[in-house]
């Protein structure tokens, strides 16, 4: 009876054993399982992580762009609103009506000086710089006309005629104050300061002194000649206090303290 029983015992740890260890290899598999699935779901959430970053970074670029836009559409306003006076100015000069249009500064009246017209040569041919016909005071008012209408690599040429057939005429100054413009307008930074400083060394007094000096140093800005900057902008801020000039030479003063100190 003995025998028979530890045979029984024998028999069922035998058919037992192979039921467990399925069932320990089982489990294992599903710990491994979940392991993996845990695994995955980590790296998703860094990508969701990620994605929600890149969005972001994409959702504040946009807005910089927008502002830039912003920025750039007020500057080309404030440009074209600094020459829409011309009319009014020729309007002074002919003494007719005046239209409403404010001015940031009144070009002055200058006595016109009837002269007939020079006439250039190219190859042999004379060639007209100025409507036939016209004296100094409508060739003025021609190469303004193209700074009126915003055409300023039209007004530079015009401006730069009207200076070869009138060099030393009662308009000069002015011509040559807004060729540098029409040079600066257009990022010719080195041309335009070359009208200013010639402009600034034929006539030191004229009513155009200030705004060229000023425009001379935001000229050495533009081509980065720092130094230079910040020593004719602060002789605008000297010479010119309390003026319009010295406002904006001072405003442009402190954006190049500030670039230097970056």
């Amino acid at each position: 009876m003995r025998a028979g029983l530890v045979l029984a015992v024998l028999s069922a740890s035998l058919t037992a054993s192979p039921s467990a260890h399925a069932q320990r290899a089982s489990l294992a598999d599903r710990v491994a399982a979940l392991e993996q699935r845990a695994a995955s779901n980590t790296g998703a959430t860094e990508l969701v992580n990620q994605l929600g970053q890149l969005r972001a970074e994409v959702q504040d670029l946009r807005g910089q762009i927008e502002q830039l836009q912003q920025q750039l559409e007020q500057a080309k306003q404030a440009q074209r609103s600094q020459y829409l006076d011309v009319d009014g100015r020729f309007r002074r000069l002919e003494g007719g009506p005046v239209s409403p249009v404010v001015s940031p500064a009144i070009e002055p009246a200058v006595a016109p000086v009837e002269v007939s017209p020079p006439v250039s040569r190219v190859a042999g041919v004379p060639v007209a710089s100025v409507p036939v016909g016209a004296d100094e005071r409508s060739g003025y008012t021609h190469a303004f006309d193209a700074l009126k209408s915003g055409d300023y690599a039209e007004s530079a040429r015009r401006f730069r005629d009207f200076l070869g057939m009138f060099p030393s005429g009662q308009y000069a100054p002015n011509a040559m104050y807004w060729l540098g413009e029409s040079y600066y307008v257009t990022q010719n930074y080195a041309l335009a300061g070359e009208q200013f400083q010639g402009l600034l060394d034929r006539y030191p007094r004229h009513d155009k002194a200030a705004g060229a000096l000023l425009k001379l140093g935001l000229s050495q800005y533009g081509l980065k000649q720092f130094d230079a900057a910040d020593a004719t902008l602060r002789a605008v801020v000297q010479r010119y206090p309390g003026s319009d000039v010295a406002r904006t030479a001072d405003d442009r003063l402190r954006a190049l303290e500030l670039n230097q100190a970056r």
